[in-house]
């Protein structure tokens, strides 16, 4: 992270549009010596992307994420990719983490948890997460060769941990098995979708937040 980063956030909760659909939304842009990123996102979405980070594999991973997740997600990132990609996925995780918790709100009346399985061919990988407010990764997946496309498989890591860091997410990622790379890291995407479209909506019974102690802080 550079000594400039410049955090312009704009948020807009729980907006209800007319039909009374749930629209909760939130912008972000951060600029550092490293990147200069911008993205707007809505949470209730149909899963409608706009995506250029210069990296075409993890480009065609956020659309799976939000494919499968219902996000509508429009992103930019001019990244420092003469270096290498480490700033750009990083700091997108970082911006997408802090626009899900933006749009969260209060985080009154969502299930808060919730799990997946997601299949691609021979792979299959799980994802667990709780919406707690105590940030933590647990990512158990390994990857035969170094680069898919132009993303190298390293920072996938990378990716979850500085997502669920900004989100307040308690996230578990296993790749059960596979031996195509690019099949087990769809599948970690498209399982983590799955499990923040569930644990991210809204369930009627739930008074507050749904906690034992009252917060989710």
């Amino acid at each position: 992270m550079g000594a400039t980063e410049q955090l312009r956030p704009h948020t807009a909760h729980a907006k209800i549009h007319q039909g009374g659909i749930l629209m909760r939304t939130a912008a972000i842009t951060r600029t550092t010596r490293e990147t200069d990123i911008t993205l707007t996102l809505t949470l209730d979405g149909s899963g409608k992307t706009s995506l250029s980070t210069g990296i075409g594999f993890f480009d065609h991973m956020l659309d799976a994420l939000c494919r499968f997740g219902q996000l509508d997600l429009a992103l930019t990132c001019r990244g420092d990719l003469h270096v290498d990609a480490h700033h750009t996925v990083e700091d997108v995780g970082i911006c997408l983490g802090r626009a899900i918790r933006d749009a969260l709100g209060d985080r009154a009346g969502i299930r808060r948890a919730a799990s997946a399985y997601m299949p691609m061919d021979e792979a299959l990988a799980f994802a667990a997460l709780d919406i707690s407010g105590r940030p933590y990764l647990v990512f158990d997946a390994e990857f035969a060769a170094p680069m898919c496309g132009q993303f190298d498989t390293q920072l996938a890591e990378e990716f979850f941990r500085a997502f669920a860091v900004n989100a307040g997410l308690t996230l578990h990622l296993k790749v059960l098995y596979g031996k195509n790379d690019h099949h087990k890291l769809e599948a970690l995407y498209k399982a983590l979708g799955l499990a923040l479209r569930d644990a991210a909506s809204i369930d009627n019974r739930i008074e507050g937040v749904l906690s034992t102690k009252g917060s989710l802080d």
